[in-house]
């Protein structure tokens, strides 16, 4: 699988953004997929993710109510919405994926063998 990420930019605080992820080389049904970001001199964190089936969504407390995640499985893509964007958004977002990840492990970064290339979103204040 193939996965490349698109979408970031430079917005102010209060803004939005969105992020896409388009999948090459098998389709996304029964894959389950995630956002992680590295914000500037940290580690990658977890951000959102889909199950394998798309019937669960799980976000980080620091972006629930304001990320929100989709699929477009016909599209082969995923979105990651994201509203109210605050300097502290401000990462490389990364989109992963895997077909073999249980949902006790969506938020594990090891859990994914296949990810993007990144796109960077920068929030100024």
């Amino acid at each position: 699988v193939q996965l490349q990420a698109s979408g970031g930019g430079v917005v102010q605080a209060g803004e939005s953004l969105r992020l896409s992820c388009t999948a090459s080389g098998r389709t996304l049904r029964g894959v389950a997929m995630a956002w992680f970001r590295q914000p500037p001199g940290k580690e990658r964190q977890f951000v959102a993710a889909s199950s394998r089936t798309g019937g669960g969504t799980y976000y980080s407390n620091s972006v629930e109510g304001r990320f929100t995640f989709s699929r477009d499985n016909a599209k082969n893509t995923v979105y990651l919405q994201m509203n109210n964007l605050t300097p502290e958004d401000t990462a490389v977002y990364y989109c992963a994926a895997d077909a073999s990840v249980i949902t006790s492990s969506l938020r594990q970064e090891s859990a994914y063998d296949y990810w993007g290339q990144g796109t960077l979103v920068t929030v100024s204040s």
